[in-house]
């Protein structure tokens, strides 16, 4: 296990585990955790042994929160600017992985701990977990690419009343409007399944995986036309030793092996 600024990583069976691990900041995304976030994230794209992360919280009570309101009273325009792109930055560095990256979210996942979510490909959480942007009440938004993914997830009318009242969704509630693709009993149930789940991908073929994530983030891409993106993906597939691999191992009937090339 490797102690970073606010939280812990842990790799075992290709899953790299980041938990967020700071319960006297309520697990806040302070300048100093994004930053170690940013060199942990630079780890997972170089990597070889890293397949798959699940992004979780310690105990039952709060997956993340944003930045502090003390931290956020320093900002001005300038500082206030670089602060939100720096955030958006490193989210990115999430949201455009080749390797899959799931929030199992044990529970409250409040302003900046949302967006975070939002970030990861796929997303799974608690009975008792509750999604929030309430910054509005501050006198401030979200400024780590809440406003665009929630958006572009669940649609413009929802996305803002949601922002604009600061309503706390539920997880079941977060279920039906496609925020979250599972809602588990308890904490290990959720880890359980996340890892159930990132063992069934990691199974396929890794360039196939990454070409899924390319492809789908162009679909929310005004400046970029999905089709031959996919195309494009779809035409280096076939140049790989992994889809040779693949259909030999489906006319030998077999088991695949995969090695990513």
């Amino acid at each position: 296990m490797d102690k970073k600024a606010s939280f812990e990583t842990t790799l075992a069976e290709g899953i790299l585990t980041i938990m967020l691990d700071s319960p006297e900041e309520r697990n806040a995304l302070s300048t100093a955790c994004i930053d170690a976030l940013r060199e942990v994230m630079q780890e997972v794209y170089d990597n070889s042994e890293i397949k798959s992360v699940v992004i979780t919280g310690a105990g039952d009570d709060i997956f993340a929160t944003g930045t502090s309101p003390k931290e956020i009273q320093t900002l001005n325009e300038l500082n206030g600017r670089k602060f939100a792109e720096h955030g958006q930055e490193t989210f990115a560095l999430i949201e455009n992985c080749h390797k899959p990256i799931l929030a199992a979210i044990n529970g409250a996942a409040i302003g900046g701990g949302f967006a975070l979510a939002l970030a990861c490909h796929l997303r799974m959480a608690v009975a008792h977990a509750t999604f929030s942007f309430p910054e509005v009440a501050m006198g401030i938004i979200p400024g780590f690419g809440g406003t665009q993914r929630l958006t572009h997830l669940i649609g413009k009318t929802k996305a803002l009343e949601l922002m604009m009242t600061g309503k706390q969704l539920a997880a079941a509630e977060a279920e039906e409007l496609g925020i979250i693709s599972h809602v588990a009993s308890h904490r290990e149930d959720l880890l359980q399944k996340s890892r159930e789940l990132l063992h069934t991908i990691m199974a396929h073929a890794p360039l196939a995986v990454g070409m899924l994530v390319n492809c789908t983030n162009a679909a929310y891409n005004p400046d970029e036309d999905g089709y031959q993106t996919e195309a494009n993906s779809f035409a280096h597939c076939c140049k790989t030793d992994d889809l040779k691999e693949g259909i030999a191992a489906v006319l030998e009937k077999r088991t695949l092996v995969f090695r990513g090339v």
